[in-house]
């Protein structure tokens, strides 16, 4: 039977997080997320999985080139990295002060600023 819809995850991941790679080729590497494919459950992190592209010749570049980019990691190999402590930790939700469900951090137990604001 076939579900009538289509509920997006909640990831623990968000854009302009300071993350961690736990996992793959680029482990051990750290960086800011820059954008987050739900859909794929994947993120890009800025100057981690680095993949080289080949650019085609064209008419403005007669040469073509080689362009190095990030690719994307899946969000099971990412950590968020808590600003209290500066280590990698794993992540709760918890209602704030105001009655509203937020991060924290289940290490330090603080809870883990909204990067967007």
């Amino acid at each position: 039977m076939e579900r009538k819809y289509n509920k997006q995850p909640k990831l623990h991941i968000r854009t302009g997080d300071s993350v961690k790679v736990i996992a793959g080729n680029s482990k051990g590497q750290s960086g800011k997320v820059t954008k987050v494919l739900v859909e794929k459950q994947r993120a890009i992190v800025e100057g981690v999985n680095l993949i080289t592209k080949h650019i085609k010749p064209t008419a403005a570049n007669p040469q073509g080139e080689l362009k190095k980019t990030e690719g994307s990691i899946h969000i099971s190999n990412l950590m968020v990295i808590d600003p209290a402590t500066g280590q990698a930790t794993r992540i709760g939700r918890k209602a704030n002060e105001a009655g509203k469900l937020q991060r924290y951090s289940k290490e330090s137990g603080k809870f883990i600023p909204d990067p967007s604001k």
